[in-house]
């Protein structure tokens, strides 16, 4: 279906269509609440999103202002974004753990008139900074508990809205469709916010267009069908939910899911049975740990049976990602270990329905990719970013899991000398907002500059090593990509996050460790070993061996220059909050490691240990500090 032939060319245009499509007939969203499932149909999506629209026009909102959510992913959150586009506005969606300084920059620099808050704890960052905010009109919010006594005329809750909408719509009938017929395809829809690993963050200009060619692009491959199940789990902030969440879920009618909390994930999915998911990689990760840990901790015959329906899910799964078929003998044996342990395992995980899942946002292992298809999953990696939303997409039949897969319709790609990737796509941002000089450095002669080093095998698919910047030469002359080194060390249930480092006149490579706290100390406790703090357990003599073994073992399916030979396990967990980490959890390496540089000297010196005094930033401000006596291990 494209939709530019039917005249649908905005979102709030698709959901106009879809309600008169189906209206009540059909559940559009579903969200899980005080432990029961709320249906929202297409009707009801419609309605709230009108009377919300609605009173944003009769409080004074005009065409092309922005409005800031800053928000958990909830259906709220999509009926105040299609609302404010509806009126012909631009969203701006703010991580909700982003903390109040982090909130300025987004309300300031995008000058939002508007801001929408989920709760209390949202709110509270709003009016701490309205002196700073002198544009802002209002705060509106959804969910009213703790904020009963608040009075500041900022505030005005959701029910409040939706009052004035209807009380809008009595003078002037017809207005909703009106205004939602005055959108344009060229019309910014969304401003996404860069991760900020090089500096301040700067906002991606995304059309109703864009976004709308991109959801076309990636149903192009993968065929998706209406009703279909979607699991929301991703921040509305980043561009993988606008495309999938927003622009697919509308485009192709998917019904969208919201878990109740991130904490019950796991079981909402077994609920729900989603036919399309989408997670970062750290939470593929954390599945596979998962798996891994409870897998130790069952009895030996049921280890035996799981290592050996493991080792025919990789030998089946090494002819069916590429299109093939196994022998029969194989296939019977696939279909025994499917039926006694896959299966199940599929179930436990939520995903026995799931027809296709994805990945995206940061490189994941080959490993991690290898394992689902192993099991019966069928993930599948995407490289992209909010300028030129995704890119590349693996191909069913042609799963290559080093790859990123080959480039989508329309899409090109192609390397600079130095190995720079280049992107066309019809796809492309408008620019970033305030920032024309940038724009032009990242946009030449119509091709996106990613900053990503890679290359193209012989069957066209990408291969991204690395950030260009990142990249370093050791003494030996070889290049060496820390990220290369990290996906692989992830594999590994005990640890959680890992900055690889080198220096020019070094010739091996050294590593910070986070432990998996949960993961590690399950395994503590099955030990015996008692400890107290995660500082205590990451210096355990016993835990310093585990992660020593782990390293050992995921290096021998590195290259030789590129094992890391010391490291040492940190004391602390990288942490967003201390800018040590984006809010998608990709690492800012230039500040971790002027932050640990210290240890990084450590690390590269004859030193057995170190005393370090650490500096820890509280969420209300405050900041302590701590004194840890770590230890440099050699592998």
């Amino acid at each position: 279906m494209h939709l530019t032939e039917n005249k649908e060319d905005t979102l709030p245009k698709l959901l106009l269509r879809n309600y008169r499509r189906y209206g009540s007939t059909q559940a559009a969203v579903r969200e899980k609440d005080m432990g029961i499932w709320q249906s929202y149909s297409w009707a009801d999506y419609y309605e709230l999103v009108k009377y919300l629209s609605l009173a944003f026009i009769s409080m004074g909102f005009k065409h092309g202002e922005r409005v800031s959510i800053l928000a958990e992913n909830k259906p709220h959150a999509y009926w105040f974004e299609l609302a404010a586009q509806g009126a012909g506005g631009v969203v701006v969606g703010i991580f909700a753990d982003c903390t109040p300084p982090e909130v300025e920059y987004y309300v300031s620099h995008s000058e939002s008139r508007f801001v929408v808050c989920q709760n209390q704890e949202q709110v509270d960052k709003v009016l701490e900074l309205k002196e700073k905010l002198p544009g802002l009109k209002k705060i509106i919010y959804w969910d009213p508990k703790g904020l009963w006594t608040y009075t500041d005329p900022l505030l005005i809750n959701m029910d409040q809205m939706l009052e004035i909408g209807r009380a809008y719509e009595k003078e002037h009938p017809d207005s909703f469709e009106e205004s939602v017929a005055k959108t344009k395809a060229e019309d910014m829809a969304v401003f996404f916010y860069s991760s900020g690993t090089t500096g301040q963050p700067k906002a991606a200009m995304v059309t109703h267009k864009a976004l709308i060619g991109m959801a076309e692009a990636v149903n192009a491959l993968d065929q998706y069908e209406e009703n279909e199940e979607y699991l929301s789990f991703l921040p509305l902030a980043w561009i993988a939910e606008q495309l999938f969440g927003v622009a697919c879920s509308l485009v192709y009618c998917l019904r969208t899911n919201f878990p109740e909390e991130p904490e019950t994930v796991q079981d909402n999915i077994r609920e729900i049975g989603p036919k399309i998911v989408f997670f970062g990689p750290r939470l593929w990760e954390n599945l596979i740990s998962l798996v891994q840990v409870k897998v130790k901790d069952s009895g030996w015959m049921q280890r035996l049976f799981f290592k050996v329906a493991l080792k025919i899910g990789y030998r089946a799964s090494a002819y069916t990602m590429t299109g093939k078929k196994p022998g029969l003998s194989l296939a019977f044996l696939y279909f025994l270990a499917d039926f006694s342990v896959f299966r199940p395992l599929r179930d436990n995980l939520g995903l026995s329905k799931t027809r296709v899942g994805y990945s995206a946002g940061s490189a994941v292992s080959p490993d991690v990719i290898q394992y689902f298809h192993a099991i019966g999953i069928n993930v599948k990696q995407l490289y992209g970013s909010s300028e030129v939303g995704i890119v590349t997409c693996h191909l069913d039949n042609q799963i290559k899991p080093e790859t990123c897969g080959p480039p989508l319709p329309n899409v090109e790609i192609k390397l600079s000398e130095d190995g720079e990737v280049l992107i066309h796509t019809p796809n492309m941002f408008s620019g970033y907002y305030k920032e024309e000089e940038k724009t032009a450095k990242k946009i030449v002669d119509g091709w996106y500059h990613t900053e990503d080093f890679g290359h193209l095998d012989k069957e066209g698919h990408l291969i991204v090593m690395d950030r260009m910047e990142d990249l370093l030469e050791l003494a030996g002359g070889q290049k060496f990509s820390p990220q290369y080194c990290e996906i692989r060390l992830r594999f590994s249930p005990y640890i959680k996050d890992v900055l690889t480092v080198a220096r020019r006149n070094e010739s091996f490579i050294g590593g910070l460790v986070n432990i998996d706290l949960e993961n590690v100390g399950q395994w503590a406790e099955s030990m015996h070993i008692p400890y107290t703090t995660f500082t205590d357990l990451s210096q355990k003599t016993e835990v310093i061996e585990l992660v020593r073994k782990e390293i050992a073992r995921i290096n021998e399916a590195l290259p030789e220059y590129s094992r890391i030979r010391k490291f040492i396990n940190l004391h602390k967990e990288f942490d967003p909050d201390e800018a040590e980490m984006t809010r998608t959890r990709k690492l800012r390496r230039t500040f971790v490691e002027e932050r640990f540089k210290q240890m990084i000297d450590a690390v590269f010196s004859s030193e057995k240990q170190l005393e370090i005094t650490s500096q820890i930033t509280y969420r209300d401000g405050r900041t302590g500090t701590t004194k840890s006596l770590i230890k440099v291990n050699q592998v």
